[in-house]
């Protein structure tokens, strides 16, 4: 970056006044750009990412750690009263809510090692984010609340970095609240996690009293001073606490012997065990993912950031240590180990695994898995076989982008101008034909229409609602021709209120969210005989046509086809004006006549027939089978079906009853359950006008916990008073029903 460049964006700096200082400014932004554009070795490389449940600290913890790394120069609060907000919630509507929406990239300095970090949301509408960022980082901390201890988005965290293999350290915030307690939160790290977890700290102090943290390992108080606690000052252990410290330093020994061959050796040979030997067997152990270090602070009060840097540096791998693999297209099932050796002479191979538009185009977020890329390279997307040329290289601060030249395997970065879609594997040689593990994406559980409220704005809408569903997956949207209306589907509630009001703030295209239409059906109960005689004949060209048969229902598993047999015999019903009827029945379905839904599960049998050598024509014969069935509406027994989905809920086991309990309160039936550690996968068919809402009452009971997955199964005849009630919303919709009649229903 030129001097020029940087004197150009401080000019802008409401804050200085005078030349003088922003010449200084400059020179001290060219500085910063200079030692954080350094690349490092391997082995001084950190990938992690910051995950929790909503409301544990994540982006509040991020900001601390910007600031004693340097990369900042003040800290913000996630709802601070200066309205600027964190850093790393760079969106307006992240700022205003207080919560994080999108995962945002940075990278920073400590320690002489490179440490890249993505702070992901904590609500699980928004899970897809946590998804891409685990699936190419090498390391993350697991932020747990002193007082909730470990929550339902905690529990899903852990499965996410379960399923990418990631090491992780546990960091215990928010001692300083009233009720925190952080054995408790232990326990339930090692009960309802699973994980073989220990203390490296321990707080003094809890609640107001809170005051700083003892080093078990070292042995040594660690107490944070200074306006912003960037001052370490090293004490004693408070005598009131050597006790339980010897207690606790105890138990991480055994802790690590049951997993570390080397420390449980000396251990149970009774050898003396020093500070490197624990510290070699944590980072063994935490690679290996057999242990988690647990960490404890608060960092609103600034105490126990600095320790957790350390730990980060000293415990989690650098990218050289993670195994990550690249299959082969033409070989299912052979595997290549990669090379995360910072060489130009391995062929590049990259993940891109976030997309986003922005106001200069698609930015697209990419892990170097292998070799090296410079500026003005070409890439080649393995899926699509399409070629681009790099022509801006840029690495992430927040919403900042600083321009790079070359970046190297273990590095995150950016690209410009790359058409791609999430999980597309791109190398610089075109015959390599190599691929990535693609990334993990849930399938969309809440479903509501969407209009826009000034027909003028479509435009923008569809602009707006094609960015969205390119940059998230897990938005869907699409046109449903059978209610005539437009769904949207994402991950809850809360996902599709977002992305509605960026829709109105980013696109000025205001948008009306509602519950959808569910797409009813109506069939024939028994068959019925139709002989219909279409007959105009009033002087000049006339119309002439007779259609007799049967319309029959079709059994249940054909109950959403439409079918149409021609079983004439000899010149009745001349064969060029079969269609004609066919038409006529194919049209007359499109509406029925209960409820105004499309007609389905019949089988139309023309059996005979009459036409006139003069009058009758293709229209005349459409028009008959039209009439048939209008016959078969008023004289013929219908009912209506509904949509059955198949629906799959996994919650905890002490939810179970709850849950069936819900099932059946929604007219469903439960067909399968399987239990397996602590889990309860329930198999159920419920109507799907009776799920609407459901994610809502599902999360509400569980905790939070629960999630389910559902897909369509068939149509099956609905409820007596669910046919009752429809039946009557048409009428009234139709004006079938008097004014009278329509106040007393």
């Amino acid at each position: 970056m030129s001097i020029i460049t940087v004197l150009r964006y401080n000019m802008n700096l409401k804050s200085l006044r005078s030349r003088s200082h922003i010449l200084k400014n400059s020179l001290q932004c060219l500085s910063s750009f200079a030692k954080y554009a350094e690349h490092k070795p391997l082995e001084k490389i950190r990938n992690i990412g910051i995950s929790a449940h909503i409301d544990s600290g994540k982006t509040t913890l991020t900001e601390r750690i910007l600031f004693y790394t340097g990369r900042i120069a003040k800290m913000h609060e996630v709802r601070g009263k200066d309205n600027v907000g964190a850093t790393m919630d760079s969106m307006e509507l992240e700022r205003q809510r207080g919560i994080t929406i999108q995962s945002a990239a940075t990278y920073t300095l400590w320690k002489d090692h490179n440490i890249n970090i993505i702070d992901t949301p904590g609500h699980v509408d928004f899970t897809v984010e946590v998804e891409r960022a685990l699936r190419v980082l090498d390391g993350a901390i697991l932020v747990l609340c002193a007082v909730g201890g470990v929550q339902s988005q905690t529990i899903t965290v852990d499965r996410q970095m379960r399923r990418y293999n990631v090491p992780r350290l546990a960091f215990i915030n928010k001692l300083d609240r009233l009720g925190a307690n952080h054995k408790r939160t232990l326990e339930q790290l090692r009960g309802k996690l699973n994980l073989n977890a220990a203390f490296l700290q321990l707080p003094i102090g809890l609640e107001s009293k809170n005051r700083g943290v003892v080093d078990l390992i070292h042995q040594k108080a660690l107490y944070f001073e200074g306006d912003f606690g960037e001052v370490i000052r090293e004490d004693e252990i408070p005598s009131d606490m050597r006790t339980e410290v010897r207690h606790k330093r105890q138990e991480l020994i055994e802790h690590l012997s049951n997993v570390d061959e080397k420390l449980g050796e000396m251990y149970l040979n009774e050898m003396q065990i020093l500070e490197k030997d624990i510290t070699d067997a944590i980072r063994r152990s935490c690679i290996r993912r057999t242990f988690v270090p647990v960490l404890v602070g608060t960092a609103l009060k600034n105490r126990g950031v600095q320790p957790l840097l350390d730990a980060v540096v000293d415990y989690l791998p650098n990218p050289g240590e993670v195994e990550n693999y690249a299959f082969e297209h033409e070989k299912e099932a052979s595997r290549i180990l990669l090379n995360s050796e910072r060489s130009d002479e391995r062929p590049f191979i990259g993940l891109a695994f976030k997309l986003e538009a922005g106001k200069f185009g698609q930015l697209t977020y990419f892990r170097c898995y292998q070799g090296m890329v410079k500026k003005g390279d070409t890439l080649y997307n393995t899926r699509t076989k399409k070629k681009v040329r790099i022509q801006r290289l840029v690495r992430l601060h927040a919403n900042q982008m600083e321009d790079v030249t070359t970046v190297y395997a273990g590095d995150i970065f950016a690209l410009f101008g790359i058409d791609c879609a999430s999980g597309d594997t791109f190398v610089n040689d075109p015959d390599l034909q190599l691929s990535m593990e693609s990334i993990y994406i849930p399938e969309p559980v809440v479903s509501m229409s969407i209009q826009v409220k000034n027909s003028k704005d479509r435009e923008n809408f569809a602009k707006g609602i094609s960015r969205f569903t390119k940059e998230d997956p897990t938005l869907r949207y699409h046109y449903d021709p059978d209610n005539k209306e437009s769904l949207v589907s994402g991950m809850g509630e809360l996902h599709l209120e977002i992305y509605s009001q960026r829709l109105e703030r980013e696109f000025n295209c205001p948008v009306i969210l509602g519950k959808p239409k569910v797409s009813f059906r109506e069939t024939l109960r028994a068959p019925i005989e139709f002989d219909y005689l279409h007959k105009k004949q009033s002087g000049g060209a006339g119309q002439y046509a007779r259609v007799i048969g049967v319309l029959e229902p079709l059994p249940p598993e054909k109950n959403t086809e439409l079918l149409f047999c021609d079983e004439t015999i000899g010149t009745n019903v001349p064969k060029q004006f079969v269609p004609g009827v066919e038409r006529g029945f194919r049209t007359m379905c499109e509406k029925g006549f209960l409820t105004g839904h499309k007609v389905a599960g019949v089988k139309f049998r023309l059996i005979d027939g009459m036409h006139h050598c003069v009058d009758s024509s293709e229209l005349a014969f459409f028009l008959a089978g039209q009439g048939a069935i209008k016959d078969t509406y008023l004289n013929g027994s219908w009912q209506v079906l509904e949509p059955v989905m198949s629906v799959e809920i996994t919650v905890p086991i002490e939810y179970q009853g709850t849950v069936m309990a819900q099932i059946v309160k929604r007219h469903g039936i439960l067909i399968n359950t399987d239990n397996n550690e602590g889990w309860s996968v329930l198999k159920a068919e419920v109507p799907l006008n009776d799920m609407f809402g459901y994610i809502g009452e599902l999360r509400s009971n569980t905790q939070g916990k629960g999630e389910f997955t559902m897909e369509y199964a068939r149509y099956t005849p609905c409820l007596q008073e669910v046919e009752e009630r429809l039946i009557r919303e048409y009428q009234i919709a139709s004006n079938l029903i008097p004014e009278t009649r329509r106040k007393q229903n």
